[in-house]
């Protein structure tokens, strides 16, 4: 696949995404579903929001598909992978549709994500084999824990991009940022249909980030933010353990750094205070940085910071050991621990919640 020929179905994907996304937002407005209230204690927006995102980033996808496909006369010859992310990613819309609509039970929620990442597993093989020559000591193979490793993974990137969720932009925007570095850096994008994810993400952006207007704004909502989390993870997994793809799997855990670690930095936090992980506040690093910067100013911030990190991890990828990349994440990890979360002290979170 050529440059232009990845530009012009950029260009089909986000046409397609801001019609689809258009349309369902009106739906979603005139019948009054999929809605999200303003609340003060833990949300910024000010009026009732559509939570149509999700829904329409995956029909976006579809339809894209459909047109490149027909186009070019591919029916019959879509991967096995792509058909199972896609079929695997139309249970979990279903699934956290009814999440958004009802609310489900945490528990349940997790359960959905490990039988969606089993899913996967067993129809395509596609797991987590070798984490690559991590410590400096050869390459270290996980045998018959390449199943359960595969699972936790991919289930914590979910719910690292739910967590992380928070502001306009910010959980489209880290997982656009990622699946364009990774599409790149390893070539993957020259030779799959991530292109058409990437412009229906872009599709929604226009709305999520009220390009058209406040009043016309959209939200992913928990499906949404579930199926960008799916594919990232799934992309992360399928790139750096494919043998046609010279990508380091420390490579894709820089690309979702700030996601990343924002999870278990919190998790860590509220470990120490007692509270819950699953429960709601303003302990994200969206949210600390809101302290001192507006929101599209922090969304900004962290975008480009999450940009740097993975052009950083490029550069070690593409001169170093692997062993390299991973101590120096350890040692960037720890530095981003102490600045993120002792940076405001818990009692000054605590009050906003």
């Amino acid at each position: 696949m050529t440059n232009d020929l990845v530009l012009s179905i950029l260009l089909l994907s986000v046409l397609v995404s801001v019609a689809i996304n258009g349309l369902l937002r009106n739906i979603a407005k005139k019948n009054n579903i999929l809605i999200d209230l303003p609340d003060k204690s833990r949300k910024f927006h000010k009026r009732p929001t559509p939570l149509s995102g999700g829904l329409g980033i995956f029909i976006s996808i579809m339809i894209s598909a459909k047109i490149y496909i027909d186009l070019n006369d591919l029916n019959g010859y879509i991967p096995l992978f792509s058909e199972t992310i896609m079929f695997a990613s139309l249970g979990l819309l279903i699934f956290f549709l009814l999440d958004d609509l009802i609310g489900v039970r945490y528990l349940y929620r997790l359960l959905f994500q490990i039988l969606a990442t089993l899913i996967i597993i067993y129809v395509t093989g596609v797991q987590i084999n070798n984490f690559g020559n991590l410590l400096g000591f050869g390459g270290m193979e996980l045998g018959s824990l390449s199943i359960p490793v595969t699972v936790f993974c991919v289930v914590g990137v979910m719910n690292a991009f739910n967590m992380i969720d928070g502001i306009n932009g910010l959980c489209a925007g880290s997982a656009l940022s990622m699946l364009l570095f990774s599409g790149f850096h390893s070539g993957f994008i020259y030779d799959s249909m991530l292109i058409l994810v990437i412009g229906s993400i872009l599709g929604f952006l226009v709305y999520n980030l009220r390009i058209f207007g406040k009043k016309r704004a959209v939200f992913l909502g928990d499906s949404g933010a579930n199926i960008l989390g799916f594919i990232v993870a799934w992309v992360a997994i399928y790139t750096s353990q494919n043998v046609s793809y010279n990508v380091s799997p420390m490579s894709m855990v820089w690309f979702i750094a700030v996601p990343l670690l924002d999870c278990i930095g919190l998790i860590i936090s509220r470990t120490l205070r007692g509270i819950s992980w699953a429960a709601p506040g303003r302990d994200h690093i969206h949210h600390k940085l809101m302290i001192r910067f507006s929101p599209e100013s922090s969304l900004l911030i962290i975008i480009i910071f999450t940009s740097f990190l993975s052009m950083f991890a490029i550069y070690l990828d593409t001169n170093f050991k692997e062993y390299i990349s991973f101590y120096l994440f350890i040692l960037f990890s720890i530095s981003y621990y102490l600045i993120f979360h002792f940076y405001v002290k818990p009692s000054t979170i605590d009050e906003n919640i």
